[in-house]
């Protein structure tokens, strides 16, 4: 989807928000990051109206286009209707002369391509050959059903967009020129390509850029009078609203109930039940609320949103057939018939043995297994094993299933620990605790959890971490209980608000210093026995020899000494 819309990888946080609201699942997740299955994708530009990361990116063909309006070349440009509503406009003229200043040659609104797609459907409907009718106006509900429902192509009007027929009509006006469609539509990008008639495509967005590049503001433009501004009503112009193209016939055949259904999901609906349904008129728009409302239109992110916008074409339809003569149809002899033939979406329906194995990986093996969530992004788990067997997505995508595995493996890893584990709340009530945490502690009780903890050990050194909002470190803590000596360290968890506890046994460790240290002061005992015998037998010999006893006792104490201090050293550790 290089040429017309593509993903941020950088800002893809996982959310799979895309691929959930995405009508045709078009959207492949791997290595962490959303792409879009070109095969798949019917361009209706939904995922880029909700990603919450922005990470969808429309590409632009404006460097392109301006190219070719400073080439010299005539260029003259189609407009979709919606225009007014996005640019806040009231005439078309004004937007007529901001195309000039850029380089236009002329412009006219894709309406009256409109009018002469109108025309061919009144034709069709007089005709009777249809059970169902379906307009052919929005290019992604073409798509939708070429690719995804197939049965409902006899039901699809055989006729070109406005977009392609209003091209046909400049073309014949223009032979010489560039013909450039202005619009909301990502579709029309991919439409516009495969017509061959149309030699690029502007949105809202790529024009406001223009405009502001050559510093032109809409609302000084004044408008005049021009030469082939149009003196007559045209019906067309109500188009891009829900039910605009109803209100377009000036007067509907008879034999058919007509409806329009707009949005992504209505449309699906509509599409799975058309077998069902008889003599049933569908105005058909992939967009809610229309094309006002189109993935590029600028009214999104108006005060008032497709409501206003609605509101505004709605206004300048009744102001244009209330102040202007009806237009009466004219015979422009161009073909806009149009065959839909049905396209490849590119997956393959699994084996059901296939499904069965996938969903087993995910330690679903009972249809009561399948939760149906929906939080991988697929509307049921027996989808998610199409994607996974298609390749668009990796089978550990489930929630459900990451989320027991984790709590499974974290268990273990708890429960295997070496080192007692505790878990209190702000009130010191043990939310969790470890087998190796009961015996270090002297908890019997097996249902310990939601219980005080004051009720098995001393809480002050908890209650020190929690006032404080720091980590507590407890060495040598004697818990009478079990005659154990434990090293403990308390976390303050400061988004949970609850207190952690890590205890290490140190009894071994404690009572071999005690023996090392009983063995010390036994040696020191005997050291000093021995200094006090040396010390007789020494003033004996220098009371018969005459010498002094000074260096000798000072030897003795410089030796006692030492090893008390090492006694004492190893006390304090």
């Amino acid at each position: 989807m290089a040429d017309y819309l593509e993903f941020k990888n950088a800002k893809c946080k996982d959310c799979y928000k895309c691929l959930r609201e995405c009508p045709v699942k078009a959207i492949e997740v791997k290595n962490h990051q959303a792409r879009i299955i070109e095969s798949r994708c019917i361009l209706c530009g939904h995922c880029t109206l909700i990603c919450p990361q922005n990470a969808k990116i429309v590409h632009s063909s404006l460097n392109e286009i301006k190219q070719i309006l400073n080439s010299g070349t005539k260029v003259v440009a189609s407009v979709a209707p919606s225009f007014l509503s996005s640019f806040g406009l009231k005439d078309f003229n004004v937007f007529k002369i901001a195309l000039a200043k850029v380089g236009f040659f002329d412009a006219e609104e894709t309406a009256y391509g409109a009018e002469l797609v109108t025309q061919q459907y009144k034709a069709l409907l007089e005709s009777k050959q249809f059970k169902n009718f379906i307009t052919s106006a929005c290019p992604a509900v073409c798509r939708l059903i070429q690719a995804y429902y197939p049965k409902a192509l006899q039901y699809l009007a055989p006729v070109d967009s406005p977009m392609i027929a209003h091209a046909k009509m400049l073309r014949k006006q223009h032979p010489d020129a560039k013909v450039i469609f202005i619009g909301p539509c990502i579709a029309k990008k991919r439409e516009a390509i495969e017509s061959g008639i149309i030699d690029g495509v502007l949105t809202y967005d790529d024009m406001q850029e223009l405009f502001a590049e050559k510093n032109i503001v809409l609302d000084e433009i004044v408008d005049i009078t021009l030469e082939n501004k149009r003196t007559t009503a045209c019906l067309s112009k109500v188009y891009p609203i829900s039910h605009g193209i109803l209100k377009s016939f000036p007067e509907l055949p008879k034999g058919y109930d007509y409806m329009a259904v707009d949005g992504p999901d209505r449309c699906v609906d509509a599409l799975q039940n058309i077998d069902n349904l008889e003599n049933v008129f569908l105005e058909m728009n992939i967009c809610k609320d229309g094309c006002v409302n189109g993935p590029c239109s600028l009214s999104v992110n108006i005060k008032g949103g497709s409501i206003k916008a609605t509101s505004d074409v709605l206004k300048y339809y009744k102001n244009d057939i209330r102040t202007l003569a009806p237009h009466k149809y004219e015979e422009h002899n161009i073909d806009i018939n149009k065959i839909y033939p049905r396209l490849r979406n590119g997956s393959m329906p699994p084996p059901e043995r296939e499904i069965k194995c996938i969903l087993a990986k995910i330690g679903k093996h009972k249809p009561e297994d399948e939760l149906n969530c929906s939080a991988c992004g697929y509307d049921t788990c027996r989808d998610k094993a199409w994607a996974v067997y298609n390749g668009y997505t990796d089978a550990e995508i489930c929630l459900p299933y990451m989320r027991e595995r984790a709590e499974s493996l974290s268990y273990e890893i708890i429960q295997h620990s070496p080192n007692g584990i505790i878990l209190l709340d702000s009130d010191f009530y043990i939310q969790d605790i470890n087998d190796k945490g009961r015996e270090l502690l002297g908890i019997n009780d097996p249902h310990a959890e939601g219980r005080h903890a004051k009720d098995f050990f001393n809480l002050t050194d908890f209650i020190i971490a929690y006032n404080e909002k720091r980590n507590v470190m407890v060495e040598k803590m004697f818990v009478p209980s079990t005659g154990k000596y434990v090293d403990m360290a308390i976390t303050y968890l400061k988004d949970q608000n609850m207190l952690f506890g890590i205890l290490m046994d140190v009894s071994n460790q404690v009572n071999y210093d005690m023996e090392i240290n009983k063995v010390k002061m036994e040696t020191l005992k005997t050291t000093d026995e021995v200094i006090k015998k040396q010390m007789r037998v020494a003033q004996e010999i220098a009371s018969l020899l005459g010498e002094t006893t000074a260096e000798t006792k000072v030897a003795l104490l410089k030796l006692k000494k030492t090893l008390s201090d090492e006694h004492i050293e190893k006390g304090d550790k």
